[in-house]
């Protein structure tokens, strides 16, 4: 097996569960965990023990394990937590998929550490890691609704421009995850952070 260059051992995709919530902007982060799954051949499957869908595969030759929190956003610490806890997983270990009002839809950003952008789910899993906010986040940018009313922006679904923008940038973000683990932090940083979508026609 190939030495892990990332040092990332747990991927969480975030989102609400149930149809209700599907393909919504809060869930882009689940849509590209699905994504990046669906191209490593990795399953997920309900475990009651981390409050999730969870699965465990190799990206690149690296083993990683993922999970879909399934407790809703606010509480998206409870499953990682747990799993953090018991695999021994370091903050430092763990990557986190979201969505992020801050970045324009077709955006991409990778990062380590730093504020929390009163994400929910961001927030609920600094507080089951013990206040740590040292864990990477892959922010794939969803703009930010004119009239300001968050909570229905951000359970929508994007309109047909936005969802464009969105669907390029979460092919753009499993192509840059296959760089990260085959090439390095480094250069995988470089990759998702230089993405731009391609021109309407």
């Amino acid at each position: 097996m190939a030495t892990n260059k990332s040092n990332i051992r747990l991927i969480a995709g975030l989102g609400n569960p149930g149809d209700r919530y599907e393909h919504t902007m809060h869930n882009i982060g689940l849509d590209a965990l699905y994504m990046l799954c669906d191209k490593y051949k990795i399953n997920m499957a309900p475990d009651s023990k981390f409050s999730g869908l969870v699965g465990r595969g190799e990206i690149e030759g690296c083993e990683v394990r993922v999970v879909f929190p399934t407790t809703f956003m606010n509480e998206s610490g409870r499953s990682v937590g747990a799993l953090c806890n018991f695999f021994k997983i370091a903050p430092e270990e763990l990557l986190v998929l979201h969505d992020d009002l801050d970045l324009a839809p077709g955006t991409l950003k990778l990062k380590f550490g730093g504020g929390l952008a009163g994400h929910n789910g961001l927030k609920s899993i600094s507080a089951c890691l013990g206040g740590s906010q040292n864990y990477y986040r892959l922010r794939i940018g969803i703009g930010k609704p004119v009239n300001r009313d968050i909570v229905n922006y951000v359970l929508s679904r994007p309109d047909p421009q936005s969802r464009d923008l969105i669907e390029q940038s979460l092919v753009g973000a499993v192509h840059g995850l296959s760089v990260l683990f085959k090439q390095g932090l480094d250069r995988g940083t470089s990759v998702i952070n230089g993405f731009k979508p391609l021109k309407e026609k």
